[in-house]
């Protein structure tokens, strides 16, 4: 068994969980994901298996597409409605104020990740530090907002004003993070309480597999080729072949900067790159 999973993760499982039920059902320890989410989140959740492990990397998308239920009014230690509440005022802001912020967040900016993480601080992940209760400051990197929009109606209640937006954002943004300094920007605490992954890269909730389907075998495992659409493919005879086998390093016969390399049976067998000196090398060797 040899591919790419594209499954619509559910709610209360960890992208682990979901890893060890497919290693259940195809009977194999080769499985892996690209991308985790929390077992609050749901949504595209992108599963090579077998020989796609070596690809892992080139799955890995630089964008990825949310949409997210946003609670204003109380923020928790863990930024979604799993947490304890650490925060609470009466928010006061409009619509007009509320999409006036959302779109100061478009480009970039350095976020705090959030304490409930498994980002590394001083060799420690940081929930570890959490659920100690040893205060450290979490460390920020610069992420970027691609687009961000209201997508709901904003329901007033009592003493909170929940809404739902819609973003893409960069590799390794927190949207948790992301709601609690929209909060901080309209003046008030923010929480989420719902998450769908909707994007990662070129794969879509759309073209995804509930657990269900995957159990009754209504899915269609993606080949290394068609998960892999924007890397051209180069056919190659026997004699290459042999060479690439081998992991030689080889003269430039391709044009782009990678490529990957399939026999004339339409096995995927390699991705070389080019190493900017007339040579191509190497990169993922895929049938060795």
């Amino acid at each position: 068994m040899n591919g790419v999973l594209i499954i619509n993760k559910p709610k209360d499982l960890t992208s682990r969980d979901v890893v060890n039920i497919i290693c259940e059902k195809f009977n194999t320890k080769k499985v892996g994901h690209t991308g985790t989410l929390d077992p609050i989140a749901e949504g595209v959740l992108v599963v090579p298996i077998g020989r796609a492990l070596k690809i892992s990397e080139l799955l890995t998308s630089e964008r990825k597409e949310y949409i997210a239920k946003v609670i204003l009014g109380y923020e928790t230690d863990m930024l979604d409605v799993t947490g304890k509440e650490v925060n609470r005022n009466i928010p006061t802001c409009t619509k007009e104020e509320i999409i006036k912020v959302l779109n100061s967040f478009i480009g970039k900016y350095n976020q705090q990740v959030p304490m409930y993480s498994a980002v590394k601080k001083d060799g420690k992940k940081l929930y570890e530090y959490a659920r100690a209760g040893i205060e450290v400051t979490p460390p920020s990197k610069e992420i970027e907002i691609f687009s961000l929009e209201l997508v709901s109606d904003i329901i007033y209640l009592k003493d909170t004003i929940e809404f739902s937006i819609k973003c893409e954002v960069s590799k390794g943004t927190y949207i948790r993070s992301l709601i609690r300094d929209i909060a901080y920007k309209l003046d008030t605490f923010g929480t989420m309480k719902e998450l769908i992954r909707t994007k990662q890269g070129n794969f879509s909730i759309d073209n995804s597999y509930t657990l269900e389907q995957i159990e009754d075998d209504k899915y269609t495992l993606l080949s290394i080729k068609e998960a892999l659409p924007n890397i051209k493919v180069t056919k190659i005879d026997d004699e290459l072949l042999k060479k690439i086998k081998n992991g030689m390093i080889l003269d430039s016969f391709f044009e782009d900067d990678i490529a990957l390399l399939m026999d004339y049976n339409n096995n995927e067998i390699a991705i070389y790159k080019q190493d900017g000196n007339g040579k191509v090398r190497p990169y993922k060797m895929i049938e060795v």
